[in-house]
């Protein structure tokens, strides 16, 4: 069971999503808006936050953003826009997932579930004796990945990247000069088998490039496959 944050403006986006977390046995609790969701994250602990953009007192994004000072508790972004700027701006600030109105509850529940089931997979701990880092150098060093520590290197200079955008690059780079479909990397990548948004994909992809400047050329786009990440 996880409890969850609820916070929309509109009190029946927030009932109509309640009454399917409650069926699947989460506890939910709700907040009007952006403000009195970070209060209430300032005296509470979350296992997931389900948040809207548009909202009186403080939006979504903003409110994202004081969120991420207090907790790195995952959130998933509601929009009644399904543009690419939302996206973008919403992964910036540090969204996990990103949902558009109108949305079925098995989407939406689907989701919750495969953000939780990723971060316990990332959070059980290697028993065994400590084993070196995974580092992964290209181009003589001028890219350079600490896998283990979740560090990237371009020139020497430490690369900021959001979480995801790790998950991404880390994939790609361990499965380098592979094809990889948008399929195969939304069920490796965001935990969702058959299902999944490929905009989230593509926006994330985007992203990755920025973050990686002239090395940016290195994951190329298969048309109407997905995408490869070519190294040696």
């Amino acid at each position: 069971m996880y409890h969850i944050l609820v916070v929309d403006d509109e009190a029946s986006i927030r009932t109509f999503v309640r009454k399917y977390a409650e069926f699947e046995g989460h506890r939910v609790t709700e907040a009007g808006d952006g403000m009195e969701a970070v209060l209430l994250c300032r005296n509470n602990t979350y296992d997931l936050i389900v948040i809207d953009i548009m909202m009186p007192e403080l939006d979504g994004f903003s409110a994202c953003r004081e969120i991420r000072k207090i907790t790195d508790t995952p959130i998933i972004m509601l929009s009644a826009r399904g543009e690419e700027y939302d996206r973008i701006n919403g992964f910036e600030v540090g969204v996990d997932d990103y949902v558009v109105k109108p949305f079925s509850p098995k989407e939406l529940m689907l989701r919750i579930e495969a953000i939780m089931k990723r971060l316990k997979r990332g959070g059980q701990v290697d028993t065994e004796a400590r084993r070196p880092n995974e580092i992964i150098e290209l181009d003589g060093g001028g890219l350079k990945a600490d896998v283990t520590a979740r560090l990237v290197f371009i020139d020497g200079e430490r690369v900021e990247m959001s979480p995801k955008e790790y998950d991404l690059f880390f994939y790609l780079l361990k499965n380098r000069n592979i094809a990889l479909s948008r399929e195969k990397l939304l069920c490796e990548v965001w935990g969702y088998d058959f299902f999944g948004d490929a905009r989230t994909l593509d926006t994330h992809i985007k992203l990755l490039r920025k973050s990686l400047g002239r090395y940016s050329s290195y994951i190329v786009t298969l048309r109407g496959v997905g995408y490869r990440f070519e190294g040696i």
